[in-house]
């Protein structure tokens, strides 16, 4: 029996009896979705973790909700399904370093992972909010849907800060630090500098 929803993988029709006709092409034309790196923390009877998630995104504004793909068996996924509550730090384009270290599988576990970097205690979550970050947002989970081979984690925003600074983007399987510039024809535009760094797809663990 497949773990996929019936919604999901019957197709049905058309669609169904033609398939893809270039895997490989529609993954490449999926990493050209640009996207902002964070890294989630959770914090829960003491012991704090934080893993790197490109897949995050806005999914309401009234209520302020957001959505973050997960596998189902990272320590972060089983960690935040006890906590309830958990904490985004949106990266800026000079936390290279902090994509990589929460990206790494072998970093060491609890406090010690944050070793090097400014943080503090987020008071709604109590959650690590890493210094030098974009922005920081306080969470309510509010349910889970399994969606393919992830899990999508829904969250209430409960608090946020920012500031003035140029986003890590996620882009073609790298990260990119980004310049935002005004366009005239639209709010904004982003267009990546040169990085020759890995981009972390999802999320580590």
């Amino acid at each position: 029996m497949s773990r996929y929803p019936a919604w999901l993988t019957d197709r049905g029709g058309a669609a169904a009896a033609e398939g893809y006709e270039d895997p490989d092409a529609a993954r490449l034309a999926l990493r050209r979705l640009a996207s902002s790196v964070t890294v989630l923390t959770v914090s829960r009877d003491g012991v704090r973790h934080g893993t790197t998630a490109s897949a995050v995104v806005t999914l309401s504004r009234d209520p302020l909700v957001l959505g973050a793909c997960l596998r189902p068996t990272s320590t972060f996924a089983g960690m935040v399904r006890r906590a309830g509550r958990f904490s985004v730090n949106v990266l800026g384009s000079a936390q290279q370093d902090v994509a990589r270290r929460f990206a790494n599988p072998s970093r060491p576990l609890g406090d010690a992972q944050f070793d090097g970097f400014d943080w503090t205690t987020d008071p709604l979550t109590g959650a690590p909010l890493i210094g030098g970050s974009l922005a920081h947002m306080a969470c309510r989970v509010l349910g889970w849907h399994q969606v393919g081979d992830h899990d999508m984690l829904l969250a209430e925003v409960t608090g946020g800060s920012h500031t003035v600074d140029s986003p890590m983007l996620s882009f073609a399987g790298r990260m990119h630090s980004a310049c935002v510039t005004p366009a005239a024809s639209v709010s904004a535009s982003v267009s990546a500098s040169i990085s020759g760094s890995a981009s972390p797809s999802e999320v580590a663990s």
